[in-house]
């Protein structure tokens, strides 16, 4: 059995708002049932822990519940509205957001995805998140579909 590579990318949002939020709750839900691509941790020092920062949700408190509950996508939600006492700070959420959308990856980060993808390195494509995706599409078709 092949391990999974997420790709949902981290400039998507559930109906919360919360960017990144369905890609960490499909990394940590596959690392629960052992099916992550070895190249991805449940919950990384990245993305995902601003994430969990800006909830107010630490992280060993939630890998613990998507591991002992394996929630869907809409259960996750209710369950962090509940430890938020029924609802989010908006602000805290919207500072989240404009980071992830802000984030720049460093030239060596850009130049070595890029190079993976086969795609010239010319100053385009500058923003984390699409540098993540093609980073994790690239993964995915060596992995699943070149072999």
């Amino acid at each position: 059995m092949s391990k999974i590579v997420p790709t949902i990318s981290s400039g998507v949002a559930g109906p919360l708002g919360v960017l990144h939020l369905p890609r960490l709750w499909m990394k940590a839900s596959l690392a629960a049932v052992g099916k992550l691509h070895d190249d991805y941790p449940a919950a990384g020092a990245g993305y995902d822990q601003m994430v969990l920062d800006a909830l107010g949700i630490d992280r060993e408190v939630f890998l613990n519940h998507i591991n002992s509950a394996k929630p869907s996508y809409p259960q996750l939600e209710a369950w962090i509205l509940e430890q938020k006492g029924g609802s989010l700070d908006q602000d805290a959420v919207d500072k989240l957001n404009d980071a992830i959308k802000g984030y720049i990856h460093d030239d060596g980060t850009r130049a070595e995805i890029l190079g993976a993808a086969g795609i010239p390195d010319d100053g385009t494509i500058k923003d984390a998140v699409n540098l993540n995706n093609l980073d994790d599409w690239t993964i995915f078709y060596s992995q699943e579909i070149a072999g």
